[in-house]
């Protein structure tokens, strides 16, 4: 079944959002000296909004929080799974 163009929207921007999160914190740890604690932050951050990126996706309303294991709950609570495009170059799981 199709994906709602809105959904898409919605996740690949939470995704690029993510995408800056993790240029971020790629910037703090070659900092002199790194700042590890700001990378960290970065990095939380990323992965709360692929996790919202997923829910999006599904058609799943995002609210508005920084609760990793809530998020995570929430997924797996809808059975979630991120399924990405199969390639030629991907290493099989």
């Amino acid at each position: 079944m199709p994906r709602d163009p809105a959904n898409v929207d919605e996740a690949l921007a939470w995704l690029a959002k993510a995408a800056q999160g993790l240029r971020a914190a790629d910037v703090d740890l070659v900092a002199e000296p790194p700042l590890e604690q700001d990378a960290a932050f970065h990095a939380q951050q990323a992965a709360e909004k692929s996790l919202k990126a997923l829910l999006a996706l599904h058609d799943v309303a995002v609210r508005k929080t920084h609760d990793l294991v809530g998020l995570g709950a929430e997924s797996r609570a809808a059975r979630l799974r991120w399924h990405p495009p199969r390639c030629s170059g991907c290493v099989p799981p």
